[in-house]
């Protein structure tokens, strides 16, 4: 099964993730990716006010299902600083009750930086964070693969590896393919998709490919600069060409590997005069 959805809103909290849920469905998804608040903060919404069990009801009815929960982007296991690092794994362990609650299986988690360290000690700080505050009951930790600016960790397969080989719990880890992050890292998915999955089995395995971000690119392979891209945006978009292209997507998303995975949209949003997340499953499912 192609599950297709892509990242909606829960910023209205009159709506909560019942309205995200709605928007979802409006796009002819059927699954879908949230914040459990803002990315750049800590400030969150009190759950009873979320409308949670109207959200899983409307889910149940409208056949959405494997919601994932993307986690801030201020949480930086990797880092050196103490008070980054145990804002870091305290604030992660709060985000994963949250996505609990939210009925969400994954919570996608950018690896960190190592900033002035070096990057086997930011894996280090990943690899005992991570054992922190994991638990069996709790949604699975995806780590996104990522471009490989700066001191970012997850810019290839070895290192996805390396912090995946620490954790305890192996079944609460898993990874997010991230369509633009792979490209831009210089993995060739345009015309050699099938032998970077061979290579991420070979170090990694297959087996811990949880999700899929889906992204074009307005960079060439290895640019290292992860700039999204519009699926199959041609020069006159105002966001830049895509790079990777609609044809080779079509072949990614359709990969034995991802099958009734949850594969998101996080491509950008233009304005409100075009509903681009509803144009792009369209668009991805062929029916465009």
């Amino acid at each position: 099964m192609l599950k297709l959805g892509s990242h909606v809103s829960l910023s209205s909290s009159s709506a909560g993730l019942l309205g995200a849920a709605k928007e979802a469905y409006s796009y002819g998804a059927d699954t879908f990716m949230v914040y459990t608040g803002a990315p750049q903060n800590t400030r969150r919404s009190a759950l009873d006010k979320l409308k949670i069990p109207e959200a899983l009801d409307f889910m149940s009815q409208h056949n959405l299902s494997d919601i994932v929960v993307h986690a801030p982007y201020i949480i930086n296991l990797a880092s050196c600083k103490e008070d980054t690092y145990n804002l870091a794994r305290e604030f992660l362990a709060v985000e994963l009750q949250r996505a609990h609650a939210f009925g969400a299986n994954y919570v996608v988690l950018h690896p960190g930086a190592f900033t002035t360290s070096t990057a086997q000690s930011g894996i280090e700080r990943i690899i005992a964070g991570l054992n922190e505050v994991i638990q069996e009951h709790l949604p699975i930790v995806c780590l996104e693969t990522m471009a490989g600016k700066g001191t970012e960790i997850g810019r290839n397969f070895e290192e996805l590896s390396a912090i995946i080989n620490g954790i305890k719990l192996q079944d609460k880890i898993g990874v997010c393919l991230d369509t633009c992050h792979m490209h831009d890292s210089g993995y060739d998915i345009v015309n050699n998709f099938d032998g970077v999955m061979e290579d991420f089995d070979n170090k990694v395995g297959q087996q811990f490919i949880k999700v899929l971000h889906i992204n074009g690119s307005i960079n060439i392979c290895g640019a290292k600069k992860d700039r999204h891209a519009n699926i199959g945006a041609t020069s006159d978009n105002p966001r830049g060409e895509d790079k990777i292209g609609l044809q080779a997507l079509h072949k990614i998303i359709r990969h034995p590997v991802f099958d009734n995975k949850p594969l998101i949209l996080e491509t950008p949003w233009l304005d409100d005069k075009h509903n681009l997340y509803k144009e792009e499953i369209a668009l991805l499912r062929g029916e465009l």
